[in-house]
C-alpha cells in the first residue's frame, strides 16, 4: 500500500543563520545605534523560542521585520513561528517570543483527517505522534490529498515526506 507522512518541520541550522544575520544587520543600521535591539535563541524544553528584545514597539516591529525577512532568504517559512504576547521589560524595552512551531499538533493532526475523511477518497489518514501518515491504494488518491491539504491547510507549513510505493 503506498503511503507517505504529512510534517512541518524546521530546520534549525538555518534559523541560527538567520537569527546571526539578523543581529549583525541591527549592530549595523543606522536607526539603532544605541539601541538594546537583539534576537536570542531560547531552548526551552523540547521548544525553540526567539526572544526579539527592543526599545520600544516601533523598533520591535522593525526587528521583527529584519528577521522575517533573513529567515525567508534562507527558505524558513515565517508561518512557523508562533508570536506571542509583548511585555515590558526594565525601563521602557519591551520584548516578545516567537515559538518555533515543530511536528503538527494533535488539533491539527485531527483537522487533516477530518478533511481526507471528508473528501470521501479512499484513502485512511492516521496520527502518529507528530505526524500524519496517508495510506491509499494508488498514488493517484495519495496525490490528490496532497493538492487537497495545500488548498485547505494555510496557517502552518507543510511537508509531504517518506512516501512508499
Amino acid at each position: 500500500m503506498p503511503s507517505f507522512d504529512i510534517v512541518s518541520e524546521v530546520n534549525q541550522v538555518e534559523i541560527r543563520n538567520a537569527v546571526d544575520q539578523c543581529n549583525k544587520e541591527i549592530t549595523n543600521r543606522f536607526d539603532f545605534k544605541g539601541s538594546d535591539a537583539r534576537v536570542e535563541i531560547q531552548d526551552a524544553d523540547k521548544k525553540k523560542i526567539l526572544m526579539v528584545y527592543a526599545d520600544d514597539n516601533f523598533k520591535l516591529g522593525q526587528v521583527i521585520d529584519v528577521l522575517n525577512t533573513k529567515l525567508a532568504k534562507r527558505g524558513v517559512d515565517v508561518r512557523s513561528l508562533d508570536p506571542g504576547t509583548i511585555e515590558k521589560t526594565s525601563g521602557d524595552t519591551v520584548k516578545q517570543p516567537l515559538t518555533v512551531r515543530e511536528g503538527v499538533d494533535q488539533e491539527l493532526a485531527k483537522k487533516i483527517v477530518k478533511l481526507v475523511k471528508d473528501s470521501k477518497l479512499k484513502v485512511q489518514a492516521s496520527i502518529q505522534g507528530d505526524v500524519v501518515r496517508v495510506t491509499g491504494a494508488k498514488k493517484d488518491l495519495l496525490q490528490e490529498v496532497i493538492v487537497l491539504t495545500r488548498k485547505s491547510i494555510t496557517d502552518v507549513p507543510l511537508q509531504y515526506k517518506n512516501f512508499r510505493d
